[in-house]
């Protein structure tokens, strides 16, 4: 149990890191090339529109929350001269 435990926490963090290094990954439906064969012809992908990147998932709920966090919190307020 301890095993199993440490293995998908390490996991974890492994996915965690990756997400803040390198955010984006190959796409999956055109699988990084940006086109895909539509009927016998080249098409650009309606994915990723040839951008050949996406956003990982982690990276996404990431972002996520720091807008909701960031939209919930107030300022902090700053002293001026005529506060003082």
């Amino acid at each position: 149990m301890l095993i199993a435990s440490l293995a998908l926490l390490a996991a974890a963090v492994y996915y965690a890191a990756l997400c803040a290094l390198r955010p984006f990954a190959p796409c999956r439906k055109c699988r990084g090339l940006g086109e895909i064969q539509r009927f016998g012809k080249p098409r650009t992908c309606p994915r990723c529109h040839s951008d050949k990147l996406r956003l990982r998932l982690g990276r996404r709920a990431y972002n996520a929350w720091l807008r909701t966090h960031h939209g919930g919190t107030r300022r902090t307020p700053t002293l001026t001269k005529e506060s003082r």
